[in-house]
């Protein structure tokens, strides 16, 4: 019988290694938009400064590319078991990370998982301080659009307060979800957006809606000429008396 042929750890680093820090993936993560997994601290520091791939630069979110990314539990577990020791060592590194900032801020004697927990809690305490306030904003007119016997119509209502006010990167699936947890809609329920009857995709923004779909901003110039619409390096900013962008939405229609 032939003997087994054995393989080396370096036959596997093509696969198990990250494209950006070159060492072992650690937390891999991967980009759902072209699948290349990285190393979690290496990609999410990647995008603060680049909505890019680092490996193939494709753009894989307009605004927030944080969202579309996945951990690969199954692949961490391939990889320590594959690299001996890079478990406990991991950890190790770990422990002395929060050891020594511990130590830097606030003195010895508080562990690294309470550590981690006073951090979680602090942020969420902290949350809703900005929220992209301090972004362009933008005033939008949510309509329920009814067509006599469409089916789900019963289900999505119009809203009592349709006026809301948001920043211009707040995408078409943002405003999915919250007109999904206004008209409690089932999680499997699925609307389409619409401006000036055309389907809006989930990735467009409302600042490029409101640049290239929003026929009111062209049509009416005198009246946004009195509503003082002013727009700021290729940003929209709107004063107090600005005419709303106006969205549809009703029960997704299914064409196939």
């Amino acid at each position: 019988m032939a003997a087994q042929r054995k393989h080396l750890v370096r036959d596997f680093n093509h696969f198990i290694t990250c494209y950006v820090c070159k060492g072992y993936l650690i937390k891999p993560t991967t980009v759902t938009e072209c699948l290349h997994t990285f190393c979690k601290s290496c990609i999410v520091q990647h995008f603060e400064d680049s909505n890019d791939c680092p490996k193939c630069g494709i753009q894989v979110h307009e605004t927030n590319p944080l969202e579309m990314l996945r951990l690969d539990n199954t692949l961490e577990e391939i990889i320590f078991k594959l690299v001996p020791g890079l478990r406990e060592k991991e950890q190790q590194q770990e422990i002395e990370f929060w050891r020594k900032n511990n130590s830097k801020e606030n003195g010895e004697g508080e562990s690294p998982k309470s550590k981690r927990a006073r951090i979680e809690d602090e942020e969420e305490e902290n949350g809703d301080q900005d929220y992209h306030r301090s972004d362009p904003q933008i005033a939008i007119c949510l309509d329920c659009l009814r067509n006599n016997g469409q089916s789900g119509e019963n289900v999505v209502k119009g809203l009592m307060k349709k006026f809301i006010r948001c920043s211009t990167r707040v995408t078409v699936g943002t405003i999915k979800k919250f007109l999904s947890l206004k008209l409690k809609l089932p999680s499997s329920y699925e609307l389409d957006v619409l401006c000036n009857g055309e389907i809006m995709g989930k990735d467009h923004t409302m600042e490029f809606i409101y640049m290239t779909r929003w026929r009111l901003r062209g049509e009416n110039v005198t009246f946004l000429k009195q509503s003082t619409v002013y727009v700021v390096h290729k940003s929209i900013c709107f004063s107090e008396r600005s005419y709303p962008m106006v969205l549809e939405y009703r029960p997704r229609i299914d064409f196939g």
